[in-house]
């Protein structure tokens, strides 16, 4: 099985995120193969080879990263000869918001959701068992805070890597199940 990690970082936090859903997948299982790629150098041949796909990525203005929806954009070539249908999709994010307000995680992680359901692909959320869900899940997926009360860019806090290790464990079981 495949899995493709596919994010946009701009204060290394989103990256930080990716690495640690890749080791909770590598951690569930030994044999599969993790590939992580920033946004802008994936190719749609990357997105098509992948059994799992994971996309990651900072919130901009209650958004997704323009250089996430790039490639959204560029994947719309594979919408209509089905090419990522059927696959599994989950997703991740880093965001902030002034007075520790969501800053519109939950609308770029449905964002990022309603692309691989365009696509005909099924979506992981994140169970509210799992480990680390309450430090650093939704529904969703995976989140990490990634600025201060006062919208200041910060580190992300172990507890929230440790959710998207659990995530990416949860992603990898789930992929297992779908490729048998």
């Amino acid at each position: 099985m495949q899995m493709l990690i596919v994010y946009h970082s701009d204060y290394g936090n989103t990256e930080k995120m990716a690495h640690s859903i890749a080791a909770g997948a590598k951690a569930a299982n030994t044999h599969i193969k993790i590939q992580l790629k920033q946004a802008e150098h994936t190719t749609l041949a990357d997105l098509i080879d992948a059994d799992v796909l994971v996309f990651g990525s900072p919130v901009h203005m209650g958004s997704m990263a323009w250089q996430m929806k790039q490639l959204i954009d560029r994947a719309a070539k594979l919408w209509k000869p089905q090419e990522l249908a059927g696959k599994l999709g989950g997703v991740f994010v880093s965001g902030g918001g002034f007075g520790n307000a969501g800053g519109g995680v939950e609308l770029t992680m449905m964002s990022l959701h309603s692309h691989f359901l365009q696509q005909g692909m099924l979506v992981a959320g994140f169970p509210m068992d799992a480990i680390g869900y309450a430090d650093g899940g939704l529904q969703w997926g995976a989140y990490a805070r990634s600025a201060n009360a006062q919208g200041m860019p910060t580190d992300i806090s172990e507890k929230s890597l440790a959710a998207a290790r659990s995530y990416g464990a949860h992603l990898c079981h789930l992929g297992i199940k779908l490729n048998k």
